[in-house]
């Protein structure tokens, strides 16, 4: 471990990027909230606000030191940098350079809080707080942390194997998409309210304003990664907002052409979709793979989540696996197409650039990580289940889960009659 020599420049965009991936958690908190009944909503703010506190604490006193400290086997980091011992304003080379040692800590700390608040929108309006508080920090600690290290971390396994993920493909959007889909089949669908109201948003303004400050966020977290504020950084900028624009609208007309109306939801689904789907490739992609990318997966997207829920009949309430899941691991391919080192030539050549093994590499990657990760999570929820109960009582659910759980709710206007009376 050797320092380097700090750059200014490249320093303020690390922590402007820092900034702005932060934000996402905000933002991501909005757009589910949107999504869910008016009875869930401060329920579904509370996830995201507690997993951004908590995972916060979790990687500086252990978190960061399993995913980025010095390798054991290529499977995890060892304990060396815990509470964050010898990570200091110092540049570390093995990851950045440039910048002092804390501000890598920093940006990467918003990536792991990120991660685990993207799964809640499987289990929205059923699971138990105290549950979701320890399944948070189990999952983070046992999955999180080692992908990371596999795929980011200095002798990390998929790292060394040449694996590629810019921005969190497989350590971000895989795995959280597929412990998504296990944690919504192993809690079960949601009940419907005594009325048999439909499972639908409440307010879709907010949803559109949690993925405008997604999409906003997005730029820190793809052109970020280039951890310099140079062409590198550009070219992920704009290829990260050329892959959200090509799905949003490919999601938006196919949602047209299939139920006779272009959606606002749709549209803003869409887009989230092309973000994850360009993420682990936008610092090794042209504009034009980039296009691609998110042409491919505004539709493949919008397939899987219709399969997801009208065929599997999987509750999957706020379509994480469909997005995330399936966004990820065509992303993840895709970086192994489309890759050129014209773009970066510290990344590699993809298949159509003549390098058919990369390819082989992030499939490797993908399988790994679907495996590891659907296989950790369906563990802990079963743990959990076993010794606490990770589903709320019938009752509470009904009645929803800002009252029962938290005792405060965002709206007062129309409350039921058994919600009034159980406040009394």
């Amino acid at each position: 471990m050797m320092a380097g020599s700090i750059n200014a420049g490249d320093t303020a965009w690390l922590l402007t990027s820092t900034l702005l991936v932060m934000l996402m958690t905000p933002g991501l908190a909005l757009f589910y909230g949107g999504l869910v009944r008016g009875k869930n909503v401060v329920s579904t703010l509370m996830q995201s606000f507690f997993i951004l506190a908590l995972i916060s604490v979790q990687w500086v006193l252990w978190g960061y030191s399993l995913a980025f400290g010095p390798d054991r086997a290529g499977l995890i980091g060892g304990l060396e940098w815990f509470a964050l011992l010898g990570v200091g304003g110092e540049p570390n080379k093995d990851y950045a350079a440039t910048v002092p040692h804390l501000a890598f800590m920093a940006f990467q700390m918003m990536f792991a809080i990120i991660t685990p608040a993207l799964i809640t929108g499987a289990f929205a309006e059923r699971k138990r707080f105290t549950a979701f508080a320890l399944f948070s920090l189990l999952w983070a600690t046992l999955v999180y942390d080692p992908i990371a290290h596999w795929v980011w971390g200095a002798g990390g396994w998929l790292r060394t194997l040449g694996a590629l993920d810019f921005a969190g493909g497989t350590v971000v959007h895989i795995s959280s998409g597929v412990s998504a889909l296990v944690a919504a089949l192993v809690l079960g669908p949601r009940i419907k309210s005594a009325d048999n109201g439909p499972l639908e948003g409440h307010n879709l303004t907010i949803t559109a304003l949690g993925a405008a400050l997604l999409w906003f966020g997005w730029f820190g977290f793809n052109a970020g990664s280039a951890l310099t504020s140079g062409a590198l950084a550009a070219s992920a900028f704009v290829a990260t907002n050329s892959a959200a624009a090509m799905a949003g609208l490919t999601w938006m007309i196919i949602g047209w052409r299939h139920q006779g109306r272009p959606g606002l939801v749709g549209l803003c689904t869409g887009s989230v979709a092309g973000l994850v789907a360009v993420t682990p490739a936008a610092g090794y992609v042209t504009v034009s793979g980039a296009l691609v990318i998110g042409l491919v997966a505004g539709a493949l997207c919008y397939a899987a989540v219709h399969l997801t829920k009208k065929r599997l009949r999987v509750d999957d309430a706020l379509d994480v696996f469909g997005v995330h899941g399936i966004g990820g691991l065509w992303g993840a391919l895709a970086t192994g197409i489309f890759a050129t080192t014209a773009v970066n030539s510290a990344g590699a050549n993809g298949l159509l650039a003549g390098n058919p093994v990369q390819l082989a590499y992030q499939a490797i990657a993908v399988v790994t990580t679907f495996a590891y990760a659907g296989g950790m999570t369906w563990l802990i929820l079963k743990l959990l289940d076993l010794t606490i109960g990770i589903r709320v009582p019938e009752r509470e659910e009904v009645l929803g889960l800002d009252f029962t759980q938290h005792g405060e709710m965002a709206y007062r206007l129309g409350l039921t009659s058994e919600t009034s009376a159980s406040q009394r």
